[in-house]
């Protein structure tokens, strides 16, 4: 968190939070969305301004309920996720970066949605992969230690339990693929999408 962030919160304690005002979407862009964008449940503008994202992204937290935030001075901005509370990238150098910037340097766990998001763990970092990158990971796919096609990876997704594991091949790590309903993330995870107001 920045310094002139934690003497903000200092000083002004009691600022009320802000909810529905800022986005992050599947492709993990920040957006800003104003009253009509949140009143005709749009994503809202992209927010693209190079020095007010890294200000997001050093600033980027969650709350004990699972909610996650951006610290804007001294009040705090709940954010709606589209998806996870982190998307990622593939980077030829770094691997798997965030949003924020952040490589992943071990991934702990990985899941696949019946619709095929990858879902990556680093800790308390929950990522889906953007999907335009889905051509990159999938070439890192095996089962059997044989790289998987479309028809094997769709067969894989339909059957209700795997006779096979199939393995994400990250850097120098097998990462045995789980399977995870889409809708089941939040609470799978312990993330909130949608934030509101403690009662």
């Amino acid at each position: 968190m920045d310094d002139i962030v934690r003497k903000a919160m200092a000083k002004w304690p009691e600022v009320p939070h802000c909810y529905g005002w800022l986005a992050l979407d599947a492709r993990g862009h920040w957006r800003m969305r104003d009253e009509a964008a949140q009143q005709h449940k749009q994503p809202g503008d992209r927010i693209a301004h190079v020095a007010l994202m890294g200000f997001i992204n050093r600033n980027y937290l969650h709350d004990a309920e699972g909610r996650w935030y951006f610290q804007n001075g001294p009040q705090r901005v709940y954010v709606n996720l589209e998806a996870t509370p982190y998307i990622a990238r593939t980077d030829p150098q770094h691997g798997f970066v965030l949003q924020t910037g952040t490589a992943l340097e071990h991934i702990q766990a990985a899941w696949l949605t019946g619709q095929g998001q990858l879902i990556l763990q680093a800790g308390e970092q929950v990522a889906q992969v953007d999907d335009r990158d889905t051509a990159h990971w999938l070439g890192q796919l095996q089962i059997n230690g044989v790289s998987v096609d479309d028809d094997a990876l769709l067969d894989w997704l339909a059957q209700p339990a795997q006779p096979a594991a199939l393995i994400l091949i990250y850097r120098d790590q097998k990462i045995v693929l789980g399977r995870l309903d889409a809708a089941a993330l939040p609470a799978h995870f312990g993330f909130v999408r949608y934030p509101q107001p403690s009662v």
